[in-house]
This record gives structure tokens, sequence and C-alpha cells, in this order.
């Protein structure tokens, strides 16, 4: 039991201190994935919505492949990703390779497919009735997504919780693209493996300590959203 007391005492004396370079660490994380979640969010509800309002082969089709990605090995998107980018590869011209700019297309990757499947499942989950409905009275086919994605808004929120969860805590892609630079492509998970790598227990446990706290404050937030909605509605009744 001694490892785990000394590797917490350590870990709180570095975090007190500041000579851990927490900070910096913390806000490149944020930053990549941060970035990653918003653009998936921008192409995934979209998609997402498309998927959970029609009925077709190709909605099928396009559904399988969503679902399918959501359990894509970050491993092989970040072997994909640093293929593209490297000297030999189609996009090495623009030296990304190494980059927060190449962690975050990793990311986008692995987490747009968890967007579009939570988003389609909870816009297929709203009845066509109301669609429908809302269509014979004259809405316009934007008013009609937005009728639509208001009463999926829950699931919405839960699609926003999966993308974010599913990179943040993610280390393979982003430590084959962004090779982890120190102050720069050096995020909370490629810096806690290079730690328990070297034995610095103390070190990877701080950052583990506010990986899964920001992970935590994360879903507290979007959870009081989600109840704070369904209080709305419950008392719309």
């Amino acid at each position: 039991m001694r490892i785990y007391a000394d590797a917490v005492i350590e870990g709180w004396r570095l975090l007190a201190s500041g000579a851990l370079d927490v900070w910096t660490i913390v806000l490149a994380s944020l930053r990549v994935s941060g970035a990653a979640t918003s653009i998936a969010l921008l192409f995934g509800v979209p998609l997402g919505y498309w998927l959970g309002t029609r009925r077709s082969v190709a909605r099928h089709v396009a559904l399988v492949f969503a679902n399918t990605g959501m359990g894509l090995p970050p491993v092989a998107v970040g072997l994909v990703v640093a293929m593209t980018l490297s000297r030999r590869g189609p996009l090495g011209d623009l030296g990304l390779l190494y980059s927060q700019t190449a962690m975050v297309i990793a990311q986008l990757i692995i987490a747009t497919p968890v967007i579009v499947a939570v988003t389609a499942a909870a816009v297929s989950a709203v009845p066509r009735e109301l669609r429908l409905q809302a269509r014979s009275l004259g809405a316009s086919p934007f008013h009609e997504m937005l009728l639509t994605v208001r009463e999926a808004r829950m699931g919405l929120v839960a699609a926003v919780a999966a993308g974010f969860g599913a990179i943040i805590s993610e280390v393979g892609a982003v430590q084959m693209v962004g090779g982890n630079l120190a102050g720069e492509t050096r995020v909370m998970t490629t810096a806690i493996v290079q730690f328990t790598r070297m034995g610095r227990y103390g070190h990877a446990l701080a950052l583990a300590a506010i990986l899964v706290g920001i992970v935590l404050a994360v879903n507290v937030l979007l959870t009081a959203v989600q109840t704070s909605a369904e209080r709305h509605e419950a008392g719309l009744r």
C-alpha cells in the first residue's frame, strides 16, 4: 500500500507547487478535445438528424457505419492519420504531423461517429407524427428540424457527453500523431503514460486525478442540463 501513499503525497506536492507544469498540459488537452468535439457536433448533429428522420437503404447502411465507428480502435485511427500526414503521405506537404491540428483531426474521426449514432437514436425516438403535424401546419424543413431537435435535446446532451468522453481520455491516436512533445502536443493521457513508464507515479497520479475531475465535472454539468430539461417537461404536463 505504500506505493499508493507515496504517489498521493508526491502528486499533491507537485500540484501545490506547480512544478509539474500542470496547466500547460491540461489546457492542451482541453484545447484539442474541445475543438474536436465542437467540430464533430457541427458535422455529427445534422448527419445524425438526417439518419434519424429518413427511412431508406442508404440510411441503414450509414447507420451501420456510424455504429461501427463507435467501436473504432483509436490506434487504427492514429495509424491512418499518421500515414496520411507523414512526409510520404498524400497530405505530407502540409507539415501537420506532430501538431495539435493532427491531434484534432484524429479525435474528430473518433468522436464524429459517436455523435452521429447517438443523435440518430435520439431523433428517431421522436414520434414521426409530431413532424408530420408540424409539416401539415406549414412548418418549413428548417423549423421542422428545430422542433425535432428540441424534442430530442436530452439525447443530444448524451451525444455531447459521449463524444467528449470518447476522446478526452483517449491516448493511442493522439500519441501517434502528436508525438507527446513537451509544451506543444503533450496532453494529460500521453503525459500519464510517459510518467508511468518512468516510474514517476506521483506525477502520473496527479494528472490522472485532474483528468477524472474534468470528466466528472463535464458530466455533472451535462446531467444538470438534462435533468433540468426533464423537470421543465414535467412542469408542462
